[in-house]
Formats: C-alpha cells, sequence, structure tokens
C-alpha cells in the first residue's frame, strides 16, 4: 500500500465527517505534518500520513514536538485502521488548539 494511497483514503474519510482535510506545506520550514485538518467548532489537527510501516524522519519527529509544544495535536497515519480511528476522534474528541466555543 503506498502513501497516495492511504492520503487519498484519507482525505475521502475526513470529508465525511464534515471536516477540511486541507494539503499542507509551508515554504522555507521542512517536515510540516502533510496535511491540517479544520474540525468544526474551530479545532485543528495535524496529520502527517505514511505507508504502512514507515517511520518518521527525524526532521519530521521534531517538528510533531515543536506542534505538540505549542498545544496542537499531530496524528500519523499509516493504514486504514489509523483513518478510521482518527476520523472517530475528530467526531468525539475536542481536540486541543484553538479554543473549543462555548468552554469559557
Amino acid at each position: 500500500m503506498r502513501e497516495n494511497f492511504i492520503e487519498k483514503k484519507f482525505a475521502e474519510a475526513v470529508k465525511k465527517t464534515g471536516s477540511m482535510p486541507l494539503k499542507f506545506t509551508s515554504p522555507g520550514t521542512a517536515g510540516v505534518p502533510d496535511r491540517i485538518v479544520l474540525i468544526p467548532g474551530g479545532r485543528i489537527l495535524f496529520v502527517e500520513l505514511k505507508k504502512p510501516g514507515e517511520k518518521l524522519r527525524p526532521l519530521q519527529e521534531k517538528r510533531k514536538k515543536d506542534f505538540e509544544n505549542l498545544g496542537f495535536k499531530v496524528e500519523v497515519v499509516d493504514s486504514i485502521q489509523r483513518i478510521e480511528e482518527v476520523c472517530h476522534e475528530i467526531q468525539t474528541t475536542q481536540l486541543p488548539g484553538i479554543r473549543h466555543p462555548g468552554s469559557d
């Protein structure tokens, strides 16, 4: 299974949750996650997509930690099962990041 297959299936599944799985690039900053998912309610999730069994490169690990230190959730998706788990999380969990409406 290739990474582009995982990425396509991920984008399709996330759209079904009512979220927007935008391709994320940051010129001048290598190693950022592949997708930034905009979730209803002003929530944000970053996602790095990998082919099954592939590990994050050291720079990707660093960027993941940098984002998490800022309070953002970063998921690594490398299988159909992980796609399902992340979509479930999108639908049921208040992810950290942007302040949630009504949480004052």
